[in-house]
């Protein structure tokens, strides 16, 4: 993750440098291939995860990696993919107020091409409409999982898991019955979690084609730096708790002492 930042950092810099010269072309063509191999790697993981996920898919739905933070906010085991298309618009709304005040403080030497070449606030009317028939069209596929998600949280009630709990004298005894049944469980759920990174591989891949190479690449850009400041985050935030929980019972061995 870390080095495809950089990698798209310094691909977007030479980009913006060559902007209306004879190697804008070149540049662009090198955003494309750097893109296309980003959403190579993100096939790569789905499929590698497909593989795995057969053998305990459950530890993929709250990862034991992440954050409690990042497990709070999951989707069958990652980003909701309609959350690609609220980050274009939060980058697109973002970029374009950007603009408008660079435009108020210089009107008089004001350069349409603002930071240099084609940002998210250079969306056009025909890619936003693409945009948003993709985006409902995503949420149509995601409500579709998560009532088939919702159905196999339901079946832990039902027989037999349910009633072998009921009926145990001890507790959570081993039992053949009930071993089956959750084989089986974590078997459409491994089969759930592939579908849902399938659905995330191709949304990225549709919203990709639409936008133009440098508007790819600050989109990669801003997901990648809003994937890896989620866990900075909220491995702060813990750290923090985990001080405050400290404190406290430092506070009161200091009570209790007195």
């Amino acid at each position: 993750q870390s080095q495809r930042v950089l990698d798209l950092k310094q691909a977007l810099a030479q980009r913006r440098s060559h902007e209306g010269t004879a190697d804008a072309a070149a540049d662009d063509k090198k955003l494309r291939e750097l893109t296309q191999k980003i959403i190579g790697d993100f096939k790569d993981y789905a499929r590698k995860r497909a593989d795995l996920s057969h053998r305990c898919s459950s530890s993929y739905y709250a990862p034991s990696w992440n954050t409690p933070l990042e497990n709070a906010l999951i989707w069958m085991g990652g980003c909701r993919p309609s959350s690609f298309f609220r980050l274009v618009y939060a980058l697109c709304g973002s970029q374009t107020e950007i603009r408008v005040t660079q435009f108020l403080r210089n009107i008089d030497g004001y350069d349409a091409s603002g930071s240099g070449g084609a940002s998210l606030s250079d969306l056009t009317g025909e890619q936003l409409a693409k945009i948003n028939v993709l985006h409902l069209k995503i949420i149509d596929e995601e409500e579709k999982m998560t009532k088939k998600v919702s159905s196999l949280q339901e079946d832990a009630a039902d027989i037999p898991i349910s009633t072998v709990a009921y009926a145990e004298e001890h507790v959570g005894e081993p039992n053949l019955a009930v071993d089956q049944a959750l084989d089986k469980q974590e078997e459409a759920m491994a089969t759930l979690l592939a579908e849902a990174d399938n659905l995330r591989v191709y949304t990225l891949s549709k919203i990709i084609e639409v936008l133009a190479p440098m508007q790819a690449a600050d989109f990669l850009l801003a997901g990648k730096k809003l994937h890896l400041s989620m866990h900075a985050w909220g491995a702060l935030r813990d750290r923090r708790r985990r001080e405050c929980i400290i404190d406290a019972a430092d506070d009161a061995g200091g009570k209790e002492g007195k």
